[in-house]
């Protein structure tokens, strides 16, 4: 089942002239990143039963394939991509491969993440593991965001998820997790800002924590992974008439940064 292309809007169009149209859910495109499993793919699975085309972003192309077969056996469009967020070979590989498939991207939610560091704390963790958190949860999510903001500026339509965690607020004074708590406290930073240079474009830029869900990352004793999800498809899909942006949400709930 494939989505029927959306009226497209001049290819140069300035933000002045961008059509300020909400599509309806069945033309959307969305993109949904490390969406091969776990809170990904959930996330993925419920916009697709929504009616809009996902892209599964996977690291391997076999797993994403694997992890699309699963929701289009449900009957949605889901398609896997290649997309290692580290990457910026495959971040612009892929921005060709949307622009040229389908013209437009409606929403991305910057999911993948890794590096949840439990046992380490502030004063003995090896720098290469915040390195290696800050290129994931942090820089990850800064490159999809500059490489697909053109799609949306295009139509003047866009939602901008990017998948936070309660343990980045400033509330939060754990030792644990060190890698991971910074480099999602920086993303919640860049959330902001962005939120701020995209106001009255179109494009809402919200975080999101899940809660704690119960998958490879988050270990057993969470909760369902469906009831994490929802918030994050939740923020994907806010009505143009919320002008909700640049907020920090659990369960539909503003949270304090």
């Amino acid at each position: 089942m494939s989505a029927v292309p959306f009226p497209r809007a001049p290819r140069h169009a300035s933000r002045s002239q961008a059509l300020a149209v909400e599509p309806p859910l069945s033309q959307r495109v969305a993109l949904v990143s490390g969406a091969n499993r776990g809170l990904g793919l959930e996330v993925a699975r419920q916009l697709a039963a929504s009616g809009m085309t996902v892209l599964l972003g996977s690291r391997t192309l076999a797993a994403g394939e694997k992890a699309a077969r699963l929701i289009r056996r449900d009957g949605g469009d889901a398609v896997a991509v290649k997309l290692d967020v580290t990457v910026q070979d495959d971040v612009d590989a892929l921005i060709r491969r949307i622009d040229t498939d389908y013209g437009r991207l409606d929403i991305l939610v910057n999911n993948a993440g890794a590096y949840f560091d439990m046992d380490n704390h502030p004063s003995s963790v090896d720098i290469n593991a915040v390195r290696n958190a800050l290129d994931t949860n942090l820089l990850g999510a800064w490159r999809l965001c500059e490489a697909m903001l053109p799609l949306m500026q295009r139509h003047g339509y866009g939602r901008i998820v990017n998948v936070s965690s309660g343990c980045a607020t400033l509330a939060s004074d754990s030792d644990n997790c060190p890698a991971y708590r910074v480099s999602k406290v920086a993303l919640n930073s860049y959330t902001r800002m962005l939120a701020t240079e995209l106001r009255g474009s179109g494009i809402y830029v919200n975080a999101v924590c899940p809660g704690w869900v119960a998958t490879d990352m988050g270990g057993h004793g969470g909760r369902p992974v469906a009831e994490g999800a929802a918030g994050i498809v939740w923020a994907a899909c806010l009505s143009a008439k919320t002008a909700i942006t640049g907020g920090f949400f659990r369960d539909q709930m503003r949270i304090a940064w």
